[in-house]
């Protein structure tokens, strides 16, 4: 039987805890869709991936990581194994000739049809979980913490510039303190007394 929400903030601090609270939920969606989408179905980031590469063909490998939010190196390693399974096609990026371009192959666009289906049924599932008066809010909820996620490696990126930038101004008025601080060299320094002739 599950706890409902009162008695579960009871049960002590890892129920307090939204890392911990979510680690779980994301458990519970994940069987679920597993439970739905079978063996012969793809993996939930394999769904994405196809997904994100429906929508818009001849992504990057970039592209395809700010779509999914899968990280770089596990989504290389993704699309490399479901272009060896032929489900995807690479090719060079016409925009950007380092890059390789990512496309759905034939068996691809049939996985992801037959896999839609059941991923909606896996969806309903997770919701008919909620009562039907919070679906709506949840949904928004996790939109925004999907935006936050998003947005965390630029905002990283300002915080570091802004970080550089802070460090380097502090150093500039380090050395200016220093240099204002220390004496006139010429003035530190004693005159020479000038030898004076003696009289004839």
């Amino acid at each position: 039987m599950v706890k409902s929400g009162k008695q579960a903030r009871r049960a002590g601090t890892l129920a307090d805890s939204p890392s911990h609270l979510m680690h779980r939920v994301l458990q519970l969606a994940l069987d679920i869709y597993a439970e739905e989408a079978g063996t012969d179905g793809p993996t939930q980031r394999q769904f994405a991936v196809l997904e994100a590469v429906s929508v818009k063909s001849g992504l990057t490998q970039t592209d395809l990581v700010k779509a999914t939010g899968i990280d770089r190196s596990t989504l290389a390693d993704l699309v490399a194994r479901m272009t060896t399974r032929g489900l995807l096609a690479r090719e060079r990026s016409s925009l950007d000739a380092r890059a390789m371009a990512v496309s759905l192959s034939a068996e691809g666009k049939a996985l992801l049809d037959a896999a839609r289906p059941r991923v909606e049924a896996a969806d309903r599932r997770i919701m008919g979980l909620l009562p039907k008066a919070k679906r709506d809010g949840f949904l928004e909820l996790l939109g925004e913490l999907a935006a936050s996620a998003d947005a965390a490696p630029e905002q990283a990126k300002a915080e570091i510039k802004a970080l550089k930038k802070a460090q380097k101004e502090a150093r500039k008025a380090e050395k200016a303190a220093r240099k204002a601080a220390e004496p006139d060299k010429k003035a530190r320094k004693p005159k020479k007394a000038k030898a004076v002739e003696p009289a004839l």
